[in-house]
């Protein structure tokens, strides 16, 4: 790379604009869909882009991008493998009563002056243990939004909640695709990924908890109808059980433990499969499609089913059905597609000397911690608002700025954290992002109306940028040693 042409930075960034064009135009036709297939083409499209004026214009050879896409799925593929069993994970952990019992108990604990850090706090809960802020809003969010409808909260504070509280849960948990992909793009474990994490999120969190607190004040009536839909139809169902907690109890340990992430995933997988066995099995007949039937071959069968394939199960109501369904291993597989096409873009860029080129540029801006900092925020902020997908926004901020952090002499996770802290919360504030457009469409709250109060949301860049200024927990080490893989 050192001993030939790089392209202009205008030149490097024809890939992207073509890419960001293709990406409108797919969002445009296909909405929340478009992470099934048309962002994958819009990518792939951009890989030739890229490969066309390399190969063409700078006589860059095919071999260069043929070694750097296998030196990149080489380094996805324990992310693979984890994105597969966080699969079997949020199965089991459904369907053995795991998540269930803490909506449960979770639930109750609503009250008119309390409702909004409530609903914010359930949230985060309910998308911590998912992983998904998706699902959690378009299931307990859209019945949290009624009940405070009822109350007579305004629906744009309710949803500020429900979001905030969403996307604390998707951003601090080991079964969030977002997560995971910060994690491995910036090279950094993932439970030290979260950790690191702490130091931001909660700060931003508790802020935004205290400013739901202060404005839960004051509001008053019920909306106890939809909660007790909620706990009736999970006990009518699940046996709901405080003995099932001890399968997230144990994978606590083991976190604290510092296991490896795909072992912690698959024991915790399995720990909750031999509660389901022992605790549903009913449910486990049911999904295996045998009704009461509940031999050991059944069992056995509805417990691989929650693993790999996707499970629907009928509560007597709508919205709970939705939020207990599952989708197993198969259901990874969308994001597993983008992701492979999202890493070989970013592969492209740099076999092609392009995101070296748009690098340089922007080191030369930089000049302190606090400036790289700001400049990666800046920078992730950007691509939410000009690629519409958090995925793609991840990958490209984490390699635009790898080999920066190493040569200036800071910790991969300091990339990783401010990574998430950037991207993976703001993309929901983007009308024409697929997480702002998917958030508005199922809560039926524009997303410049609920935008302001998305407080954690907001306040997460901000106070990522405040800590880098003030230096905590940020670390140097000697750019000899940051370049290690």
């Amino acid at each position: 790379m050192t001993n030939r042409k790089i392209p202009h930075p205008l030149v490097a960034l024809i890939p992207i604009v073509a890419l960001i064009g293709l990406l409108a135009v797919v969002i445009a036709m296909f909405g929340s869909d478009s992470l099934s297939g048309g962002s994958q083409i819009a990518l792939i499209i951009g890989i030739a882009v890229c490969v066309i004026i390399s190969t063409v214009f700078y006589k860059v050879p095919w071999k260069a991008f043929e070694k750097q896409m296998s030196k990149t799925m080489e380094e996805i593929f324990i992310t693979v493998l984890i994105l597969l069993v966080v699969g079997m994970l949020s199965g089991s952990w459904m369907i053995s009563g795991v998540v269930p019992t803490l909506i449960y108990y979770g639930v109750q604990i609503l009250s008119p002056k309390y409702f909004l850090v409530s609903a914010c706090v359930i949230c985060s809960l309910v998308s911590l243990l998912s992983g998904s802020s998706w699902t959690t809003i378009a299931t307990l969010g859209v019945a949290l939004l009624g009940v405070g409808h009822a109350l007579g909260i305004s629906d744009a504070w309710t949803a500020g909640a429900i979001i905030s509280g969403a996307y604390f849960g998707d951003k601090m948990s080991p079964l969030s695709d977002t997560t995971i992909l910060a994690s491995s793009s910036a090279r950094v474990d993932i439970f030290e990924h979260i950790r690191y994490m702490t130091y931001t999120t909660v700060i931003a969190l508790t802020a935004s908890l205290v400013i739901f607190l202060l404005a839960g004040f004051g509001v008053a009536t019920s909306g106890a109808v939809n909660v007790e839909q909620y706990t009736h139809g999970l006990s009518e169902k699940f046996n709901i059980s405080l003995w099932t907690l001890v399968v997230p109890l144990l994978t606590g340990v083991l976190i604290a433990k510092r296991v490896p992430s795909l072992i912690v995933l698959f024991a915790s997988s399995i720990m909750a499969g031999i509660v389901a066995l022992a605790l549903q099995p009913h449910i486990l007949a049911e999904v295996a499609g045998a009704g009461n039937l509940a031999t050991t071959a059944t069992l056995v069968k509805g417990l691989f089913i929650t693993y790999y394939g996707s499970t629907a199960l009928d509560t007597g109501f709508a919205a709970l059905n939705d939020l207990v369904s599952t989708g197993g291993m198969a259901g990874m597989l969308n994001t597993v597609w983008l992701i492979i096409c999202a890493i070989s873009f970013g592969a492209a860029m740099i076999a092609s000397g392009m995101l070296e080129s748009l690098t340089q540029v922007l080191i030369k801006r930089i000049s302190s911690r606090t400036g790289l900092v700001s400049t990666t925020v800046s920078s992730g902020l950007l691509l939410n608002l000009t690629t519409g997908d958090q995925f793609i926004s991840i990958v490209l901020t984490a390699n635009m700025f790898r080999d920066v952090y190493r040569q200036q002499g800071y910790e991969s996770r300091l990339l990783s954290r401010t990574t998430e802290d950037a991207v993976t919360v703001t993309s929901v504030l983007v009308p024409w992002n697929t997480c702002g457009m998917t958030q508005a469409t199922v809560l039926g709250v524009p997303t410049l109306v609920y935008l302001p109060y998305c407080f954690f949301n907001l306040l997460c860049p901000v106070v990522t940028i405040l800590v880098a200024a003030i230096g905590w927990k940020i670390k140097r080490v000697a750019p000899a040693q940051s370049v290690k893989e």
